[in-house]
């Protein structure tokens, strides 16, 4: 599994620490900016995150802004993309079972590191339930 990690200024930090996460588990990752707190503007992070999916480069991606908001509208903007912008782990188990979501979207200034690690953890462990109904829905958004 590899992960596309992308961020803003505003999720830049909370980034940082998903990485040392990420690394402590053994999970490969390509971070593809930004890299410092320097203001940037998100869709250009986002849409090399969503690239590296679509590309099959990448099988998830975790997209961090300072609410998360705009990152994962963005995101979302991108046919195949689901993203989905998650506060607790309750959001990111149901967003894999139920929607197959392939981006988990963050808020830096809206959830803390331990909360957002948590809520990576669910979302990477959790697989899609391939419920009939679920498939139906997702290809209805797709289409």
């Amino acid at each position: 599994m590899v992960i596309a990690l992308g961020s803003d200024q505003g999720g830049f930090e909370l980034k940082q620490e998903i990485i040392n996460h990420l690394n402590e588990r053994g999970i490969d990752f390509v971070d593809y900016g930004s890299y410092d707190t320097k203001s940037v503007d998100y869709p250009e992070y986002a849409k090399k995150v969503c690239k590296s999916i679509k590309d099959k480069e990448s099988n998830m991606g975790i997209l961090i802004c300072g609410t998360g908001i705009g990152i994962s509208i963005t995101a979302n903007k991108i046919p195949g993309i689901r993203a989905a912008l998650c506060t607790d782990c309750f959001m990111a188990e149901a967003t894999r079972l139920h929607n197959d979501a392939n981006i988990l979207a963050l808020g830096g200034r809206v959830v803390g590191p331990g909360l957002a690690i948590k809520i990576v953890d669910t979302f990477l462990d959790t697989p899609f339930s391939n419920e009939e109904r679920h498939i139906r829905r997702i290809n209805a958004i797709e289409n």
